[in-house]
């Protein structure tokens, strides 16, 4: 990656981290209303009967009330769990929901990890991101742990990047170790940029 995008790349996390952060109590809970409707819309509209999605930090759009209704519904759901070498293992959302703070102060389910491979099985992933662009183009925190699942993924099912609606912009600098998103999911809409990852 050249300096010159890296740079491109800190700057704008700095400037949308310190946007989220700005956001009232308010505005966090009626953008967590709509992720919740839209992620509904989404799995109804995909049949998806085993997902995976990330339970959402205080900074991020809210997925919590999601996560617990899907589970509620039925729906299997599988969280990450970071690990040190920069995959992502998996745990299976219960209804208890029992939450510890993980690498990087993420947090995570407590419960039996499944392997970085169980994710092959989801028919829909929902997955965090800074910003998104009309491309489809995805802007992580930097870390690399989605790009790496991605881009490992045998058959690589839908995959909706959650943002709030400003994060949903024209064009993000990337290099060849970023991966697309299907869509995009905000509080008010959910736009599918291709039909298909590969």
């Amino acid at each position: 990656m050249s300096d010159a995008i890296a740079d491109a790349k800190r700057a704008l996390r700095a400037e949308l981290r310190e946007r989220r952060q700005c956001l009232s109590p308010q505005a966090r809970e009626a953008a967590e209303a709509g992720i919740h409707a839209q992620l509904d819309a989404l799995v109804a509209e995909n049949g998806a009967r085993s997902i995976s999605c990330f339970l959402s930090t205080t900074a991020e759009p809210g997925t919590r009330s999601f996560v617990a209704d899907a589970v509620a519904r039925g729906i299997r759901v599988l969280l990450p769990v970071t690990r040190t070498d920069g995959l992502l293992d998996w745990a299976v959302a219960g209804p208890d929901g029992e939450i510890a703070e993980g690498m990087f102060g993420l947090p995570e389910p407590v419960g039996e990890l499944l392997g970085p491979i169980a994710v092959n099985d989801v028919d829909l992933l929902i997955i965090p991101a800074a910003s998104v662009d009309r491309t489809g183009m995805r802007l992580g925190w930097g870390r690399g742990f989605y790009d790496k699942t991605l881009g490992s993924m045998e058959r690589c099912p839908p995959v909706y990047a959650v943002v709030f609606d400003s994060e949903f912009v024209d064009e993000l600098p990337s290099d060849e170790l970023d991966e697309r998103v299907t869509g995009v999911v905000t509080p008010t809409r959910t736009i599918t940029l291709a039909p298909t990852r590969r």
